[in-house]
């Protein structure tokens, strides 16, 4: 991984073709909300399927956190497109059959000169692109479980979320005087984000 991509920089905003060959921006795909990015393999690779039939389940869970799920392969659109559905997945998956993210983030895996794949990794994302936590996923164990991955978003959620806890004198005035800013989904911020559902 290239040595300044660590937590508090902020993960470049690729630009790839998604599982229907749709461009999508990561900023986009994000808008204001904390992001989990797999950067996988490719539906070629058993590790890979069943972390992403793992995070099935997380999916549910980060729809009604107001999260976002992304996962980036090596795959070409045909193959990225059997990889999700093979798996379940109802979230983008991202096309990086020309290896821009790979080269970029120096992650290419060198033992396999077959498939030419990246260097598994998942990287939690608070908003506006900025690294949280990375983790090295070359063997199975050095992935996140749905319990890690948990933990960290709620660590996430807690510091960009004004309105994390509402129980606060602060919060409970700012809403008897109409601060609607500071609450979800009345933000600016948040209003814009609305119904970004993929």
């Amino acid at each position: 991984m290239r040595s300044d991509i660590v937590p508090g920089a902020t993960l470049p905003d690729y630009e790839l073709s998604d599982h229907t060959a749709k461009r999508r921006k990561l900023s986009d795909v994000q808008g204001q909300h904390p992001m989990v990015v797999v950067l996988s393999r490719g539906g070629f690779c058993p590790k890979d399927r069943r972390q992403a039939e793992g995070l099935v389940q997380l999916h549910r869970e980060l729809d009604v956190a107001y999260c976002r799920l992304v996962t980036i392969s090596t795959d070409n659109i045909t193959e990225t497109n059997e990889y999700r559905t093979g798996v379940g997945a109802h979230w983008p998956f991202l096309s990086d059959a020309g290896r821009i993210v790979q080269k970029d983030l120096d992650i290419a895996e060198y033992t396999d000169p077959i498939h030419n794949p990246m260097i598994p990794h998942v990287i939690v994302l608070e908003p506006g692109l900025v690294i949280h936590k990375i983790y090295n996923g070359y063997w199975f164990f050095g992935r996140p479980t749905l319990e890690d991955l948990r933990h960290d978003l709620r660590a996430v959620t807690k510091n960009c979320r004004p309105d994390w806890d509402i129980t606060t004198q602060e919060l409970r005035a700012a809403w008897q005087q109409g601060r609607k800013e500071l609450f979800y989904p009345y933000g600016k911020k948040y209003v814009q984000t609305l119904g970004e559902q993929d």
